[in-house]
């Protein structure tokens, strides 16, 4: 019996220190990330100190745990790695673990260990996405909460950064209005009648029957503004999102005039003419895109709040308006791979691109990150390629990216478009006359398509299935190559020479145009990437070494690239395609300088490639005019100017990216296509070049310039945690892309930088005229046009000078408000009109005609 009680007690006792030992392991701790400095004994590093504290009453264990969290490229300063490690496991996750002198932490204590890194100029540059997982309980990771704190003063670069605004804003002039087209894009020409004409939807819509689906779509428009039960546009069964069934739809002709869809074949593909008289509106085009756009174009005259409320009529300009794009290609590329947006998002963001004319849609679907579309076949690619959690084995979901965390439920960390949904955006974008280019990034950028079909391979070879697990293998399983890419990664390349590769992009290629045909939309081409392949790729690959050894034709390693995109380029013809991609496609390898570079290659120049230049940095300044003067079609993408994921300025807490300069709207406008050295007036940090900077570079030939197809801002989703940061970034900046594309060449443009003051003097007055019309038009739509969008509303610029602070704002519209008891200014607080004394504590802020606010500046003497 005693024995028995005493083997009972043990249990017990064991089953106590169980329990207390899981409930130890299982706390959290407290973070606090202290910058220390920016730039640590003048190595451009920062120097940072990661502070784990114990808020419990029991100790922090001295081993069995890992801290994992995404970050740049941190690493340990000196000796505290024997006390605290920091690891680099792959791409931006790292760990934080016990060294062999941690002896744990203490209740109510902490411990600290100080980090280098990259220099970290803003918010953006935060680790981020902090979880700890337990030896004893490795599937049960436990978020914890971070704390950043900075002990770098940035007052005086804010300070710096308003001044420069305050300067840059005065430049604006007052625009005589009368005369000034209201519409963005700007119109070829545009007349102000005098005189106003009344819509309400009691007015007849006719049209020639090519334009039967525009006239639907106007209808549709008009009830979202105005009130009456006169006109019902009625969907057709089925019918989703900017579908309709013309021969539904109804009107009471209760009045003389007449909105009149009219064919004129003599005008452009996506030409118009636009007129408003007393006897009504007429659009007249040859295509119904140039309907479609003359539509936008009513749109853009009625008052900027139509889509606050609905009204029973309202007042529009008589005017004449005639016009057209000057270019074809008008492109927005949307990243959803590294961090996802869903489908309603997407469709937003069609609504804005149609309204502005950009005819383009290039959607970024696959990436290391993240793979997010549905391709029947191959559910892996979405099973784990599309979400991020907590994994040692990646067999069911990719590790965590970008500060997505420890669980797979991350709304911006996993998710993917279905088959349906994605039929469904093909739907909507093609009745709003917007192609949309899927891109599948490859052969670099691929890993969660790796990973995806590493699991695909696992599955099958499980069940005994090896010829169907290699069907879709894009790795050789054998290959001992050591690289790292730009973004960490050392297992992001497919190697082209499997023939498996070929299945899959085959498979890709196939139910891509499944989907189109299904959605009954345009396809004219796929983008397969072709960007930032690291070096040291494929070179101990067995399969690559086999192959070179087949195929005499391919010299080296490095002609892998360009056999690749020929038997891609092969698979894309037979189905009546073009290949698209980034400008490493018209490349090749190439020792200069006994380094090896990517140089121009001719060999596909006359294949129809369609290639997005975004490389105008140093080294590269003249590549895409190379491309272009060797023939091939050139989109221009340039990062220093249309890289809308870039920060706005230089401030420390302006979100957004840096490595290529910084990108406000006033960059995509200011672009000179067939002459962008013209307007280039700083490098990629933000420093003015030197005088003739460009002498000797190669220049756009004459007859080059037809193979400059387009322009195209790209945003790119690293930072992009919310639907709110993206809308900061995307507006108003892509409004400046719109009208670059679509404007007709400015006048400053063509005037000879010798004669700068006059350059300078017809700039300012397009730019101020462009503001204008943002101020008085653009925003205040935007803040309910298609449910509204949060767009950044600007900081403000000040000076102080004799005690006195004055302010002023880019958009005039807005409104500039203060406190001086170091309070957030609020839309009631005071409102600023004119100069004030400076006081101490002095805070302004930017409010639109809604009431919300822009960031928060404090005004530094």
């Amino acid at each position: 019996m005693k024995q028995k009680l005493f083997t009972s007690f043990c249990l017990l006792l064991i089953a106590v220190q169980t329990f207390a030992q899981k409930k130890t392991l299982l706390q959290k701790v407290n973070l606090t990330w202290n910058i220390i400095e920016t730039n640590h004994n003048n190595s451009g590093n920062t120097l940072s100190e990661l502070v784990l504290t114990n808020p419990s009453s029991t100790p922090f264990p001295a081993k069995g745990w890992k801290i994992y969290f995404n970050s740049g490229n941190p690493r340990n300063a000196g000796a505290d790695s024997l006390n605290l490690q920091i690891t680099h496991l792959n791409g931006d996750l790292f760990t934080v673990s016990p060294g062999k002198n941690f002896k744990g932490i203490a209740p109510k204590q902490s411990a600290s260990v100080k980090i280098l890194s990259r220099s970290l100029k803003n918010i953006t540059d935060y680790s981020e996405g902090f979880y700890i997982v337990y030896d004893s309980q490795p599937s049960k990771p436990v978020a914890l909460s971070l704390k950043n704190v900075s002990k770098v003063d940035y007052s005086e670069q804010e300070k710096a950064i308003a001044k420069q605004i305050f300067e840059q804003n005065k430049s604006i002039k007052k625009i005589a209005t009368f005369a000034v087209s209201p519409i963005l894009p700007t119109p070829v020409s545009y007349e102000n009648l005098g005189g106003q004409f009344y819509l309400d939807l009691d007015i007849n819509v006719i049209a020639d029957p090519v334009f039967e689906k525009e006239r639907a779509y106007l209808i549709a428009e008009l009830e979202k503004v105005l009130v009456s039960d006169r006109v019902t546009p009625t969907k057709a069964k089925g019918a989703k999102n900017g579908e309709f069934d013309p021969s539904t739809i109804t009107v009471a002709a209760l009045r003389d005039e007449l909105i009149i869809l009219k064919l004129n074949p003599a005008l452009g593909l996506e030409a118009y003419e636009l007129a408003i008289n007393e006897k009504g509106i007429q659009i007249t085009a040859a295509k119904p895109a140039g309907i479609f756009y003359g539509i936008q174009s009513l749109k853009s005259l009625m008052p900027a709040d139509a889509w606050k409320a609905r009204q029973s009529r309202m007042a529009l300009p008589f005017c004449k308006i005639k016009d057209e794009p000057r270019f074809g290609h008008r492109a927005f590329m949307m990243d959803i791979s590294r961090n996802f947006q869903p489908k309603a998002q997407i469709l937003k963001v069609l609504d804005v691109l149609s309204f502005y004319k950009i005819n383009v849609f290039h959607l970024h679907f696959n990436d290391d990150e993240g793979w997010r579309i549905a391709i029947n076949g191959l559910p892996e690619l979405t099973e784990v390629g599309s979400r991020r959690g907590h994994t040692l084995t990646e067999n069911a979901h990719l590790f965590p990216s970008y500060g997505s965390g420890p669980t797979v439920n991350n709304p911006y960390g996993s998710g993917h478009l279905s088959r349906a949904d994605f039929i469904e955006i093909l739907k909507y974008a093609n009745a709003r006359h917007i192609k949309v280019i899927p891109e599948y990034e490859t052969p670099g950028h691929a890993r969660a398509a790796i990973k995806a079909m590493d699991a695909r391979y696992k599955r099958l070879m499980k069940v005994g299935k090896p010829k169907e697990a290699k069907q879709f293998l894009l790795r050789d399983l054998e290959d001992r190559s050591v690289y790292r890419s730009v973004q960490g990664f050392n297992d992001n390349v497919v190697n082209p020479a499997l023939p498996s590769v070929y299945n899959f992009i085959g498979k890709i290629i196939d139910e891509t145009v499944a989907m189109y045909k299904d959605a009954g939309a345009p396809l004219q081409t796929i983008h397969f990437g072709g960007d930032e392949v690291p070096a040291g790729v494929w070179e101990k690959s067995p399969a690559v070494k086999a192959l070179l050894e087949k195929d005499k034709s391919i010299e080296n390693v490095d002609e892998l690239w360009h056999y690749y995109f020929t038997k891609v380029n092969a698979l894309l013809k037979a189905k009546n395609l073009y290949l698209s991609g980034w400008e490493e496609i018209g490349l090749k390898k190439q020792l200069v300088n006994g380094k090896k570079q990517m140089v121009l290659d001719t060999r596909f120049a006359n294949e129809n490639f369609h290639t997005d230049v975004w490389n105008n940095l140093k080294g590269n300044e003249d590549l895409a005019y190379k491309l272009a003067n060797a023939g091939y079609k050139v989109v221009l993408t340039n990062v220093s100017n249309m890289y809308l994921d870039l920060a706005y300025n230089k401030d420390y807490n302006e979100i957004g990216q840096y490595w290529g300069g910084y990108v406000d709207v006033d960059k995509p406008f200011s672009f000179v296509p067939f002459d962008y050295y013209s307007n280039q007036a700083e490098d990629q940090y933000g420093n003015p070049l030197p005088k003739n900077y460009y002498s000797g570079m190669d220049k756009l030939n004459e007859n080059a310039k037809a193979n400059i197809v387009g322009l195209q801002a790209p945003l790119w989703s690293e930072v992009l945690h919310s639907k709110e940061r993206f809308e900061y970034l995307f507006l108003p900046k892509i409004i400046g892309l719109a009208e670059r594309a679509w404007e007709k060449e400015p006048k400053w443009s063509t005037i000879s930088q010798s004669n700068d003051d006059l350059r300078k003097q017809l700039y300012n007055y397009s730019w101020s005229t462009f503001i204008y019309k943002m101020s008085k038009n653009e925003l205040p739509r935007l803040n309910h046009y298609a449910g509204g969008f949060q767009y950044r509303i600007p900081t403000p610029g000040y000076v102080v000078k004799d005690d006195k602070v004055e302010a002023n704002v880019l958009y005039p519209d807005l409104t500039i408000r203060y406190t001086v008891d170091g309070s957030e200014p609020t839309a009631q607080s005071l409102k600023y009109a004119t100069s004030i004394a400076y006081q101490d504590n002095m805070k302004l802020r930017v409010f639109n005609a809604d009431g919300r606010g822009g960031r928060t500046v404090k005004v530094v003497r």
